[in-house]
C-alpha cells in the first residue's frame, strides 16, 4: 500500500534517520532497507530519497563521504551527525505523541509500546 505523498513527507526524514543512526548506509541500500522492513509502506525511489539526503545533507542532519566497496565500485555513504542526532530524538517523541492521541481517537488498531519498551 503506498503512502500519500503528505504522510510521506513527514514519515520519510525520520525514517531515513532512523536507520542511519543505526550505521551508515549508501543511497541504493536505504531504498532497498526501507521498502524490505517496512514491507513496502514506506518504499521510496531513488527519484523522492535523493533529494530527501540531500536536503537532510544541506540542514546538517547527515554528512556523506565516499568509500571503495567490494566490488572497487565507489559509494556515497550517509551517516547521522550530532544534530542528526538531536532532530531523531525530537522527532521520535513528536511521533510517538501523535501515535498515542491517534491510537486515543481508535485510528491505530495496534496497541503502541511505551517508549524505550522491547518487544
Amino acid at each position: 500500500m503506498r503512502i500519500e505523498r503528505e504522510l510521506m513527507r513527514g514519515a520519510g526524514p525520520i525514517a531515513v534517520l532512523t536507520l542511519l543512526s543505526a550505521r551508515e548506509m549508501y543511497g541504493y541500500e536505504l531504498v532497498e532497507t526501507l521498502a524490505a522492513r517496512t514491507e513496502g509502506v514506506l518504499a521510496m525511489g531513488q527519484s523522492t530519497l535523493y533529494p530527501l539526503l540531500y536536503n537532510l545533507e544541506a540542514k546538517g542532519m547527515i554528512e556523506a563521504s565516499w568509500h571503495e566497496a567490494d566490488n572497487g565500485r565507489e559509494r556515497k555513504y550517509y551517516r547521522l551527525t550530532g544534530k542528526g542526532k538531536k532532530r531523531l530524538k525530537a522527532d521520535t517523541e513528536q511521533w510517538n505523541r501523535l501515535a498515542g492521541a491517534m491510537q486515543s481517537l481508535g485510528v491505530l488498531s495496534t496497541p503502541l509500546l511505551a517508549a524505550g519498551a522491547q518487544a
